[in-house]
């Protein structure tokens, strides 16, 4: 009698395999989260511990241009019909660490977002073990139930309707907001869906200090970028509300057909939060959507003591954004779209497909579970898990804590700078997020060549990064000028270390 198929095949020993694998992995990150660590306790110092090693280089990172670093890493890059097996992969790891920005470190002030935790380490090991897809429940039960809960508590926390809110996972803010100008059009000219925009020409309104996401959607949907309309901001970067209901006036009699306000909470550059609480009433008499792009300031939502200012009107929202990879410290990317009413997502985004979507006709959004019959994706990664495990792990208070400390350190390095003598600040004042915007300028004299100050700004920044530190700038009127980005782990030892090695590198200079 002949062997079986199973007889002759062997034993799979996968779990072996990746047993082995995770080991020797483990052993390559846990000192790459230690370096971080360590390199901590100098940061007061404007200096981060050096690294041994052929140029400077700091915990942070050895950063070297893009060509040198192709040369480096040249046999690493390269693509074989050889297998480099369980050695060439370890190999690789140790590059791929070696010359990457350990967003750990104290010194990372550049985004906004900084290092996950140890809890989000898991979340990633978790969500790439079951590596499965939450489009329909059959195959992502849990996560998929995991995603309606984490929706539904994130739009209780803005105090939208108890009965039909909730939310989608989506792949980033920009997608976030993008589906949201989708949902908009559709709901508020429901032939759009199937027959274009037709004759319509859709206008959109966003802040001159918006992001650039809504103008890359337009793009992307055909609406044009040129139909998105910048509108002017105060002296404290919100949107001025009579100059928006002005621009929609105008828009109208050109015969557009005004569309959504993208309203923001957290500006790019200065964190300002628009007067929601008196745009909602703009967008309700014109008939637009009142989308709120929260990606960076959303999570303020945590803090009762500055949500109460800064968010106020939120609830008025058709739909939000929020990022809980920002702020937060969840693994990148973690990003939801909120809404009031998701049966409108549902009638907007739904596509019927029955060799997919089992849906009962007729049902309820509640009753909904195959998700991605709700979002523009069909592949979609369980990234709500991420942040579930966060809440259930940290517990909300642990948010609301995170997120007031990092208002107190950035006032602290606000304070710090404006004590110096040597900088000139340009931040709204109180801030109204966690970046702090300034330039150097010895004396607080700044001068009004903005070319040279710009170089000035530029050359610190590139400097900063052999010492630890890694710091953003931002174009202005007097020239660049620099956007360091605090957070609720940020230690106040680091902000002492950054003034001092500011005024060190430009006295080098």
């Amino acid at each position: 009698m002949s062997a079986t198929n199973g007889d002759t095949e062997g034993p799979l020993n996968r779990a072996d395999e990746v047993k082995d694998l995770l080991t020797a992995i483990t052993d390559l990150i846990v000192p790459f989260v230690a370096a971080a660590d360590q390199d901590a306790a100098t940061k007061h110092t404007g200096q981060g511990l050096r690294v041994e090693g052929g140029v400077p280089r700091t915990a942070l990172v050895e950063h070297l241009p893009p060509k040198k670093l192709e040369g480096i890493l040249q046999s690493e890059l390269e693509i074989t019909e050889h297998a480099a097996g369980r050695d060439g992969l370890v190999a690789l790891v140790e590059s791929v660490l070696k010359y990457s920005v350990n967003t750990w470190d104290q010194g990372f002030l550049d985004k906004l977002y900084a290092s996950t935790n140890a809890v989000g380490l898991v979340s990633e090991l978790l969500l790439a073990t079951l590596n499965t897809n939450v489009h329909v429940y059959q195959v992502s039960p849990v996560l998929t139930l995991v995603e309606k809960r984490t929706t539904k508590y994130l739009a209780s926390l803005f105090n939208l309707p108890a009965a039909t809110s909730g939310g989608i996972s989506q792949p980033g803010g920009s997608a976030s907001n993008s589906t949201a100008i989708v949902i908009a059009r559709n709901t508020l000219y429901p032939e759009t869906k199937t027959e274009g925009n037709g004759t319509y020409k859709f206008t959109i309104f966003t802040s001159a200090h918006g992001h650039y996401s809504v103008e890359k959607a337009a793009n992307l949907f055909g609406l044009g970028s040129k139909n998105v309309i910048s509108v002017p901001v105060d002296d404290a970067g919100r949107i001025i509300p009579a100059d928006f209901e002005r621009l929609v006036k105008e828009s109208k009699a050109r015969g557009e057909t005004p569309l959504l306000l993208n309203a923001t909470a957290g500006t790019t550059v200065h964190g300002s939060f628009d007067p929601f609480a008196e745009l909602a009433p703009i967008c309700a008499r014109h008939n637009l959507w009142f989308h709120i792009d929260g990606s960076w300031g959303g999570p303020v939502i945590f803090s009762h003591a500055h949500a109460a200012t800064r968010l106020a009107g939120a609830e008025l929202a058709d739909s939000i954004t929020i990022n809980p990879h920002k702020m937060l410290g969840v693994p990148v990317t973690c990003s939801f779209l909120l809404g009031k009413d998701m049966n409108l997502f549902y009638r907007a985004l739904t596509l019927p497909a029955g060799y997919l979507f089992h849906i009962a006709p007729g049902a309820s959004v509640d009753d909904i579970y195959d998700l991605a019959d709700l979002t523009p994706q069909c592949g979609r990664r369980a990234d709500s898990l991420k942040f579930f495990l966060a809440l259930r792990y940290y517990g909300s208070e642990y948010f609301s804590k995170l997120v007031a400390n990092g208002f107190d350190n950035a006032e602290y390095l606000l304070a710090l700078l404006k004590a110096n003598g040597n900088f000139v600040t340009i931040s709204p004042e109180p801030l109204p997020c966690l970046q702090v915007c300034f330039y150097y300028a010895k004396g607080g004299l700044l001068g009004d060549d903005a070319e040279a100050n710009g170089k000035a700004t530029a050359d610190i920044a590139n400097k900063l990064i052999s010492r630890g530190f890694m710091i953003d700038f931002a174009p202005g009127e007097k020239g660049k000028f620099f956007r360091v980005v605090v957070n609720g782990n940020t230690r106040k030892g680091t902000l002492d270390g950054l003034v001092k090695a500011i005024e060190e590198t430009a006295q080098d200079l």
